[in-house]
């Protein structure tokens, strides 16, 4: 069973991130967490702490890389970052980027105000919160 969990890959959950966010981005967010609940509750009985954490940091980083997507236009990319609290002078930098969709979820700008207490605010579950309830009790983050 170890070895299944170590070797595990979200499909699910790729599935669930990369679809169109549409306008129910909300919506999204809800099922991810559902989705990560279960996991938690499933596979949380192993003690794989790093895997929990290095799982958490890639579905985050791509959920910023779909608010990022979702956005499209360079002036849209701009007007959201600024809406989020990010200075103009990094709105501008980020949203006139070449970068593609990932390696700009990376920088500054979108890591600053797309963060992870945000993305907790807006309803997504923290694999790493709820591995860390689950072996040491508590109520698990959101």
């Amino acid at each position: 069973m170890m070895r299944r969990v170590v070797r595990f890959k979200p499909e699910a959950v790729i599935q669930l991130i990369s679809r169109s966010w549409g306008l129910s981005m909300l919506t999204k967010l809800q099922k991810l967490s559902l989705f990560l609940r279960g996991w938690i509750t499933y596979y949380g009985i192993a003690n794989q702490y790093q895997l929990a954490v290095d799982l958490d940091y890639w579905i985050r980083r791509r959920v910023r890389m779909c608010f990022w997507k979702q956005w499209r236009k360079p002036k849209t990319k701009v007007r959201s970052l600024i809406r989020l609290g990010v200075p103009l002078k990094i709105a501008v930098s980020c949203g006139s980027s070449s970068k593609g969709y990932w390696r700009s979820s990376k920088t500054k700008g979108i890591n600053a105000r797309l963060s992870n207490e945000h993305l907790t605010q807006q309803g997504l579950f923290s694999l790493k919160e709820g591995w860390i309830s689950f072996h040491y009790g508590g109520s698990p983050a959101m």
